[in-house]
């Protein structure tokens, strides 16, 4: 009996050593897996970091993009309207000196005048031609993509359909039709 207690007490001894064995690897495949874990969320984390800022900044581009194009949009035309106040002035100052005028000199106002409003016609003109804005030519063909006929005539000296007259001109900007020119045509 002693050999069997003492074999009982072996067997008990191994079974306790297998189960702390046993204990301990799943104790030690516990920390392991937990620190995957630890390491994959902390992985993630960083990832969620990385897209909340690139959303964020991908948000702030969006919205500058956004402000840029309402302020090309809005102030597209001050180059234009910039150019504009050249002529403008002189208009102001042609004003001026018909107030200035006096029956006295009278006719040397007027021929300053004139002169003064050919200058600004033609610093008009060159305005519109660095804006690219150009007056629609009127030979005798009547053109529908670039005319507009406002009323017919007759007209001996013309073949029918061909411009008598312009009424109004007409203008392109870059090939497209800002205004088409007011023509009479021939019955």
């Amino acid at each position: 009996m002693a050999e069997e207690k003492k074999r009982h007490d072996e067997e008990q001894a191994q079974e306790q050593a297998a189960e702390e064995t046993t204990e301990a690897s799943e104790e030690e495949a516990s920390e392991s897996g937990n620190d995957e874990l630890e390491a994959a969320k902390a992985e993630a984390a960083e990832y969620k970091d990385k897209y909340i800022r690139a959303h964020a900044d991908f948000e702030n581009a969006k919205k500058r993009l956004e402000r840029e194009k309402a302020n090309a949009v809005a102030f597209a035309n001050e180059s234009f309207a910039k150019d504009l106040l050249a002529v403008l002035d002189s208009f102001d100052n042609a004003l001026a000196s018909i107030e200035s005028a006096s029956e006295e000199n009278c006719s040397e106002v007027l021929d300053k005048m004139r002169e003064g409003v050919r200058l600004t016609y033609e610093q008009l003109k060159k305005v519109m031609e660095k804006n690219h804005i150009k007056e629609i030519e009127c030979g005798t063909e009547f053109d529908p993509q670039v005319h507009q006929a406002v009323m017919q005539v007759e007209s001996d000296e013309h073949e029918s359909g061909q411009i008598v007259q312009v009424l109004q001109k007409g203008y392109l900007m870059k090939d497209r039709v800002l205004r088409p020119a007011m023509v009479s045509t021939c019955k």
